[in-house]
């Protein structure tokens, strides 16, 4: 460790190595929480190794030599994007990260490093957070890249009127009234530090930092990106058509900051909603990489030589969720008779091929780290029918759940839940739509399946999807004792502590009954075997960075 780092050591990274020798923390929470304290990743990893005497290095690049050059070519959806802040799906995500980029990466290991921000450090209480930016990062105007632009960017995700997810997100930023950021919130030090002053304690704040609407855009960007495509990433947009295509180049020499980009430009071709045509792309070799896969195309992948699988266990997800102002989801009972009919087990092996683990209906996975274990709900049809009884459905109950045509495991999950309800009495309908007509309505629909990818932390997505009154809250669930919990395990570093505040937010989630959670996935993607470097990350975001084109 230099001296610096450790002269900006945290006051719990002390604490986090005894629990590691101690066995109470597991090599993987130690990583997480001691990189979200500012420990940079090299040194938390060779302090795994020297507390435990086992490595525990990231997964091995190929020994080969990088080939600068070639265009990679990826199949995937081009989706509309306007507001960077206000993307709401990983595609765009990607898109948009081929010319803006974020403070903080996530990368395949699930740990935060930083990007645009050089490094971090927190107070001992997790209230102030001082982010050091990277010098030497311009955008492809010519300006320089500069603190103002990052305090301009946050001050818009902050605005209610902005509209942006982050809103939510960084929850800890806003002010009193929860109108706009606070006042101190977001200080400039000086042209390269950031000050960041928290209402509320949160050790994930870098992590947020790494989500796809969290890029940060030019202090004069004023709202519509394709108009004025101004970036400190690697490449430069040169085509850009909805539905179709979109095309980049790379930076000239010296401009970018990252000499890690080998390509010399990225092609996105959109081949629509037929996973078939995608798959058919990739064996032709009119594409070298595809954004995602269904599990059916599985085996047909591995009998190609000239193709390479990956895959990978993650929180990525899907929910069944009622909105609980609408009747009769407004009714407690009612949502616990529903969860009472579900076998997650079954569900997983029926609507998923297995692959993947059980859901338990709080929206926490096991590879969080402060992941409770809480007793599951067991299969319990008696149990269904007395609370619908009660709930003044004596005879049943007719509902209808909204959900896309694709990809179609989201399907394929209502049908088998609604097969799953029936002998409780509960006649279910699947109403099958069109993605964009489901995705115009999905915070408002009274019952319906929302696809929901990885986030590195439990705390993360109950932020975003349960806290009161943020953008993305699609249940409208508003509790206030969970809100106040939920404060306190943003701001508590101590594995052990932190689990047992998410025990007491799973449980209340759970018995609170707003969603059916059915199982984590498994994701799959597939490439051509002339591609090196990539790796693929649990929230399926593209990091070219490693990434070049060998011979065919």
């Amino acid at each position: 460790m230099d001296t610096k780092e450790l002269e900006r050591i945290h006051v719990g990274i002390p604490k986090m190595c005894k629990d590691l020798a101690a066995g109470k923390v597991s090599r993987r929470e130690f990583l997480r929480t001691t990189t979200l304290l500012g420990l940079s990743a090299p040194v938390a990893y060779a302090l795994v190794g020297e507390i435990t005497g086992e490595e525990m290095i990231p997964q091995a690049r190929a020994q080969e030599d990088p080939q600068r050059g070639g265009t990679l070519r990826i199949s995937m959806p081009v989706m509309e994007i306007t507001d960077p802040s206000t993307v709401d799906w990983s595609q765009k995500g990607n898109l948009l990260r081929m010319v803006i980029e974020p403070l903080v990466q996530l990368g395949a290991d699930n740990i935060a490093r930083p990007w645009l921000a050089e490094s971090w450090e927190a107070s001992d209480d997790l209230t102030q957070w001082t982010f050091r930016l990277r010098q030497n990062a311009t955008w492809n105007n010519g300006d320089a890249f500069t603190a103002d632009d990052v305090v301009a960017t946050f001050t818009r995700w902050l605005d209610p009127a902005t509209g942006s997810s982050n809103f939510g997100r960084f929850n800890a930023l806003q002010n009193d009234a929860g109108d706009g950021i606070r006042e101190d919130g977001v200080v400039k030090v000086d042209d390269h530090t950031v000050q960041f002053n928290l209402r509320t304690a949160d050790l994930g704040l870098p992590e947020l930092m790494t989500d796809y609407p969290a890029l940060i855009t030019h202090r004069d960007f004023a709202g519509d990106f394709p108009a004025a495509p101004i970036g400190t990433g690697p490449f430069v947009m040169t085509d850009y058509a909805v539905g179709q295509r979109a095309s980049f180049a790379r930076r000239p020499e010296g401009e970018y900051w990252n000499d890690g980009f080998w390509v010399d430009g990225v092609e996105v071709i959109d081949h629509g909603d037929d996973t078939n045509a995608t798959l058919s792309a990739l064996r032709s070799g009119q594409v070298d990489l595809i954004y995602e896969m269904q599990i059916g195309q599985v085996p047909a992948v591995q009998e190609v030589e000239e193709l390479v699988l990956y895959e990978t266990i993650t929180a990525q997800t899907g929910v069944a969720r009622m909105h609980v102002t609408e009747p009769p989801f407004d009714n407690l009972l009612v949502r616990q008779a529903i969860q009472a009919c579900i076998d997650h087990d079954l569900l997983l092996e029926l609507a998923y091929e297995g692959l993947g683990v059980p859901g338990e209906d709080h929206h926490v996975a096991p590879v969080h780290p402060e992941y409770a274990e809480i007793p599951r709900l067991a299969q319990d049809y008696d149990r269904a029918r007395a609370l619908l009884a009660e709930a003044g459905y004596p005879d049943g109950l007719d509902i209808t759940i909204d959900c896309v045509a694709a990809p179609t495991w989201e399907p394929n999950t209502c049908q088998v839940i609604a097969q799953m309800v029936r002998p409780a009495g509960i006649n279910l309908t699947v109403n099958i739509m069109p993605g964009g007509t489901y995705w115009d309505r999905w915070t408002v629909a009274p019952f319906g399946f929302t696809s929901w990818t990885h986030r590195p932390l439990g705390v993360t997505v109950l932020n975003l999807a349960y806290r009161s009154g943020v953008p993305w809250n699609e249940t409208g669930y508003a509790n206030p004792e969970f809100d106040m919990l939920l404060d306190q395990a943003n701001g508590t570093y101590d594995v052990d502590e932190r689990r047992q505040l998410m025990d007491q937010l799973e449980t209340m989630l759970r018995d609170d009954a707003i969603i059916v959670q059915p199982y984590w996935r498994a994701i799959h993607t597939a490439s051509r075997n002339n591609l090196r470097g990539f790796e693929l990350q649990p929230a399926r975001e593209f990091h070219l960075q490693n990434v070049w084109l060998a011979e065919a």
